[in-house]
């Protein structure tokens, strides 16, 4: 009888284990407040307001941010937009990870990147902040960089001691135009890592 209780445990905790390798926490970074809707600073809670408004999906406020859930493919996608500010973005993505045991290989963070030309995409497994005072932050609350980071091209078309004002600017009339064919294929990026896989979700969408 005690084996079998043993057993009936051991199987329910392996269950457990491959049900939260289902699930993932999609985390878009930015700023709370009007002013900030549209710039280049917030792309990471426009991609995830184009996901969230294409499926049909309403955010709920919950603790350290708004949250939607997607459902597809047998997977779980928690859309998570921390209501902390950019620079604290790190404390609302390390309470829902453990509040939904999510493992750390399941995080996706979506950033603006001065680095790339605009929509362009690239994403690592891993990596430094690159100067990024969101993903600086957590790294810092995580205590590694060892999670998916999804950087958008917002370009660095400003002049000297400008990019402040460039970053938490508006999108322009071109980039305006373009954004909507850019978040598409974004969403698009965000289903193929839960589906098919980081590597394959790389080979696919880097560079595009």
């Amino acid at each position: 009888m005690k084996n079998w209780l043993i057993n009936l445990y051991t199987k329910s905790k392996t269950e457990e284990n491959i049900d939260n390798m289902k699930k993932y926490l999609i985390v878009g970074l930015g700023n709370i407040g009007a002013e900030y809707v549209n710039t280049r600073h917030n792309i990471g809670f426009k991609v995830l307001d184009y996901l969230a408004k294409k499926e049909k999906l309403d955010f709920q406020t919950v603790k350290l941010g708004s949250l939607a859930e997607y459902k597809f493919k047998g997977r779980s996608f928690f859309l998570l937009k921390p209501n902390t500010y950019m620079n604290l973005s790190g404390k609302a993505v390390q309470y829902w990870m453990e509040k939904e045991n999510i493992p750390l290989e399941n995080i996706f963070v979506i950033t603006d990147d001065l680095n790339l030309p605009f929509g362009t995409i690239r994403i690592k497994p891993k990596g430094s902040d690159g100067g990024h005072n969101g993903l600086k932050n957590i790294n810092l609350v995580l205590n590694t960089n060892q999670y998916t980071r999804f950087r958008f091209g917002i370009s660095d078309e400003f002049k000297k001691g400008k990019q402040v004002d460039y970053v938490l600017g508006e999108w322009n009339s071109a980039e305006n135009e373009a954004l909507t064919e850019r978040l598409e294929l974004a969403s698009e990026v965000i289903k193929s890592f839960g589906t098919a896989g980081l590597e394959n979700t790389m080979t696919t969408y880097n560079g595009k």
